[in-house]
């Protein structure tokens, strides 16, 4: 079965948690692409907050409100993509350089349910790790992570530089705390379990939804 059927199958179960009323986060790539028209489709009065200029102009185009995140303190849900989903639900995102609005929207929902194809689940976490860098004394941020590699890609939506970590990951909350604590980091993709609510994963065409044990 193909990565895009089972990303449209995923899409589609999730569309189906959206309800009237609801104030909606609305991720970024390349299943996000087949969740918004399944949002719109349903006809919904519903307003959204998108995590990328990509996402907002396309969910504009479908008909659906999207409103600054400047203005909104709280989501009834948000949906994403994901790079990587490890059993113990840590992720990786960011392939599609949205990562630290991702992790924003994320954090202001009451739920956020990541959607992805099969191929995303993995045993265990890997390299690389996306990261969003202030331009701001670059080569010093450089030095004190080492082991990254700057993407040959347009600054992200807040005028920062897009790279990726590829040293060693060992215990991911280790490394997330590192990260986070090296200045000029201004977001990684290394997201935490507590951030997820659901999985919701495409498997050939049925959607096998996975709950985080607490």
């Amino acid at each position: 079965m193909s990565q895009d059927t089972e990303k449209k199958v995923a899409a589609e179960a999730a569309a189906l948690l959206v309800e009237d009323g609801m104030r909606v986060g609305l991720g970024t790539g390349s299943t996000v692409a087949f969740l918004l028209p399944a949002i719109a489709a349903r006809k919904l009065d519903i307003r959204c907050v998108a995590t990328s200029v990509q996402t907002e102009e396309a969910a504009r185009a479908l008909g659906l409100t999207v409103e600054s995140a400047a203005e909104v303190d709280r989501l009834d849900l948000a949906i994403d993509g994901a790079d990587q989903i490890a059993p113990d639900f840590w992720l990786v995102k960011g392939g599609g350089a949205a990562q630290t609005r991702e992790k924003i929207v994320a954090a202001m929902a009451d739920r956020c349910v990541v959607i992805a194809d099969s191929s995303k689940l993995v045993p265990r976490l890997h390299a690389p790790i996306p990261l969003e860098l202030l331009q701001f004394g670059l080569q010093s941020t450089l030095r004190l992570l080492q082991n990254v590699m700057l993407r040959d890609v347009p600054p992200s939506p807040d005028g920062n530089v897009i790279a990726d970590y590829a040293g060693a990951i060992g215990g991911p909350d280790a490394l997330d705390t590192w990260l986070s604590s090296v200045p000029g980091v201004v977001a990684h993709g290394l997201f935490q379990p507590a951030l997820v609510s659901k999985v919701i994963v495409g498997r050939g065409k049925k959607a096998e939804h996975l709950t985080r044990a607490f």
